[in-house]
């Protein structure tokens, strides 16, 4: 091959290979999200239960979860470098086998501080999979398949949101709140003993066929017409382009982890009983995992049908940016079959929006910087959480000491704040002279 010189593994097997291999890694990228976020969620399921035997106010509660964003944010940036240097099997096998044993043993908590101790412990750890998962689509997928990979891997958090609090409440309801916490660190294990013995890259995998690996190599060749070389730190901040990937997920995932953090203790103030209608809780996730996948595909269809991959990724942008905006009129109802409704549309539009987000690395930049720049977004969305709960506990506290409904203003500003970062990435993501010079992908 010419252009960019890729090695392949001279001892590399071709027999007994997987047809589509890399749907199988996108599938494995999948589950591990699902993993993270059952993780995750058990404590906000549990949220409105442990409120009550520990005596905690929101603001106690926002403070257990910023204790969490406070590491993720972090975590996101340095791992997404530790992903580019250590390689993607090795960096999140290590933060997978971490993060589950936090969960086990989270039940050794016993206040308000070494549960946010613990739940520290725990976002160090899950804050490696989106740019690890970044750079594992980067390295087996074209441009053409980017975005539905992603939104496959994406998807997982949906789906992770949907079914914990089937399986956190009925563990809970029957043992108590510690074995609702360790059945879904459990997982994790049984995950890592099939991503070692199945993920490497396309170029050294034993079980990969000849025409499938010539596929994702030749793509990577003329994805620019110069090779794109690895960027440091300094001058990747340097760039709109990566200051637009900053905000796509800067100002998109507060709103989504408002959801799903906040939103069982949300449907309580709205005086719904969470027993009954478990069907609120989980239809949004749902409906955010379709999006996930609509906006991979729909991007996907646009770019084999000529349109630029910049052109396809933008469409998306806006119906998202748009679509969020449904999260408005929430407050002019209490009904449960329209509150899930017009928050299944919602985040049906989110879904489609961060599945750009997080394609977008991968449309930019080499597989060599594409951990660092996911990580970059990873940690804006992370400030911004941070910021949104802090805002959202004190808030919500002052408004219920005054006996009024304590998440209406926090919708609007939740619909708004996406429409805002769709404006933003239009203006900042755009081919420029740093293009020209090959430190970034054409768009």
């Amino acid at each position: 091959m010419s252009g960019t010189s890729i090695r392949i593994n001279p001892t590399t097997r071709t027999d007994r290979t997987i047809p589509n291999l890399r749907w199988w890694i996108a599938g494995i990228l999948f589950v591990s999200t699902v993993i993270n976020y059952v993780d995750r969620q058990t404590i906000s399921v549990l949220a409105p239960y442990l409120q009550r035997e520990y005596r905690w106010t929101n603001t106690d509660y926002a403070n257990i979860v910023i204790a969490f964003r406070v590491a993720y944010s972090i975590g996101q940036t340095l791992c997404g470098r530790m992903m580019d240097r250590a390689g993607t099997k090795r960096g999140l096998g290590r933060t997978v086998l971490w993060y589950s044993l936090v969960s086990i043993l989270t039940p050794l908590a016993r206040g308000l501080h070494s549960f946010a101790g613990f739940r520290f412990l725990l976002g160090a750890g899950e804050s490696a999979n989106w740019p690890a998962a970044t750079k594992a689509v980067a390295e087996w997928f074209p441009k053409s398949e980017r975005g539905l990979a992603t939104a496959v891997f994406d998807s997982g958090s949906s789906v992770g949101g949907a079914i914990a609090p089937f399986i956190v409440l009925g563990i809970y309801l029957r043992w108590g709140w510690r074995p609702a916490v360790i059945v879904p660190g459990l997982l994790g294990f049984i995950w890592l003993f099939v991503w070692q013995r199945v993920y490497d890259r396309p170029q050294d995998h034993p079980r990969i066929s000849a025409s499938e690996r010539e596929m994702i190599l030749r793509d990577r060749e003329e994805s620019s017409a110069k090779p794109v070389r690895p960027v440091r730190w300094a001058e990747l901040l340097k760039l709109p382009q990566t200051w637009g990937t900053i905000v796509a997920r800067t100002l998109t995932d507060p709103v989504w982890f408002f959801v799903a953090d906040w939103f069982p203790i949300y449907l309580v103030g709205k005086g719904i009983e969470l027993k009954s209608n478990l069907v609120a809780v989980w239809v949004p996730f749902i409906a955010a995992d379709l999006g996930n996948l609509f906006g991979g595909w729909i991007s996907g269809l646009l770019i084999r049908r000529g349109w630029t991959v910049g052109a396809a990724r933008k469409a998306v942008v806006v119906f998202g940016g748009t679509g969020t905006l449904l999260l408005i009129p929430t407050i002019l109802t209490a009904r449960v079959g329209a509150l899930t409704a017009l928050l299944a549309l919602a985040t049906f539009s989110y879904g489609s929006f961060t599945t750009i987000a997080n394609v977008l690395p991968s449309d930019l930049y080499a597989a060599e910087s594409v951990g660092s720049v996911s990580g970059f977004g990873g940690t804006g969305a992370g400030i911004g959480t941070i910021i949104a709960f802090e805002l959202v506990g004190r808030f919500s506290d002052a408004r219920a000491a005054a006996a009024t409904h304590s998440f209406d203003p926090i919708m609007i500003v939740a619909g708004l704040v996406p429409f805002v970062g769709m404006i933003l990435v239009l203006l900042l993501v755009r081919n420029t002279q740093a293009t020209e010079q090959g430190l970034v992908h054409r768009i």
